[in-house]
């Protein structure tokens, strides 16, 4: 059963090809990674396969996704067109073990598929040995680092002939990069603020300074207490509530709304600076969190959150009016003042 399965899979994939090849007009792209692709002239349906792929897709045009990674959920769903909450479910590689569903994705049938390019990533090798084979026009992004963005954008705005949409949004993460980085170079090492970043619903999970998950940590100056090398791309590194004392934090952030509801009642964490000091802070996360999981544009109003959270006098800014422009910008929803606020602290 399972070999006829594979079988059919892999014959509708090439009458797909062949359909595709005979009706279409083709030209050659360069992707991030420097390979050649053949993509049709013009894109009408994408499909990315993660969420920070997916994501991009939808900030720089939401109309050309052909499939989720998984169903929209319902914070997200006030921020969505209609038209994405009804899409097929194809899956993708992100996670601990997750892979597509190639029958949904030959039914989807997407003019190219998007992919983040990871060095020596399995992944990457996986992706390539299986779509290209089956006639999927497979090109790369870079999406390791907040300063890729800008670029990234101004790519797929090529590619998805978005340029002007693409150029905004790039634009406005180049400029924010920049605003933050100048702070952030003015502060001694000895006046950083150390940061632990609670992540599940016993704030006893986090993040190693060096990991994608906690890559804002270091733009903001602020300096990650969990310094050691990432064991997996996951994360979610365990801690003790020892070890949480020993780091003796001045700041925490909190991932999971249920552990800062919690923490100012929990006697193991009251002899902590940050909960007696008050600085602790929940993430936002409408539509999508701002700092994590999955990583995404969100990052750039994530960052500006939490710089000014950090170093409130060095950074001053009128947080409800950048929300609302940010939220005009990359997700096309309109905030009055009020919306934004319930935002910024749910």
């Amino acid at each position: 059963m399972k070999v006829r399965t594979q079988f059919k899979i892999v014959f509708i994939a090439i009458v797909v090809f062949i359909w595709g090849c005979g009706f279409s007009h083709a030209r050659q792209i360069t992707d991030m990674q420097g390979r050649k692709v053949e993509v049709p002239e013009k894109i009408h349906s994408v499909y990315g396969t993660s969420p920070p792929v997916t994501y991009m897709l939808y900030a720089i045009a939401p109309e050309l996704i052909g499939g989720l990674n998984f169903p929209c959920r319902e914070k997200e769903k006030q921020y969505l067109p209609t038209r994405l909450q009804t899409l097929p479910v194809i899956g993708g590689w992100f996670g601990q073990g997750q892979t597509p569903n190639l029958e949904t994705l030959i039914q989807v049938n997407p003019d190219v598929v998007l992919a983040w390019y990871m060095k020596n990533s399995p992944i990457c090798r996986k992706t390539e040995e299986m779509l290209i084979p089956m006639g999927f026009a497979l090109a790369y992004i870079s999406l390791d680092n907040l300063e890729d963005y800008p670029e990234t954008f101004r790519f797929l705005g090529r590619l998805l002939r978005r340029e002007e949409r693409a150029a905004a949004l790039a634009d406005y993460a180049q400029k924010t990069i920049d605003k933050i980085k100048a702070v952030r170079d003015l502060i001694p090492e000895s006046e950083k603020v150390s940061v632990y970043y609670a992540e599940g619903t016993d704030g006893l999970s986090t993040e190693c300074d060096a990991s994608v998950h906690a890559q804002i940590l270091g733009l903001c100056a602020g300096k990650n207490v969990h310094i050691c090398p990432s064991r997996t791309v996951f994360g979610l590194e365990k801690v003790s509530i020892e070890q949480v004392m020993r780091y003796a934090p001045d700041v925490i952030l909190s991932y999971e709304r249920s552990f800062y509801d919690a923490i100012f009642q929990d006697p193991r964490w009251q002899n902590i600076p940050a909960v007696q000091n008050k600085r602790v802070y929940q993430i936002p996360s409408a539509s999508l969190n701002w700092f994590d999981r999955p990583p995404s544009f969100m990052r750039f109003l994530g960052a500006v959150w939490l710089i000014n959270k950090l170093y409130p006098q060095k950074y001053p800014v009128d947080f409800v009016d950048e929300t609302r422009k940010f939220y005009s910008l990359f997700l096309n929803v309109n905030l009055n003042r009020k919306e934004a606020r319930d935002i910024i602290e749910p």
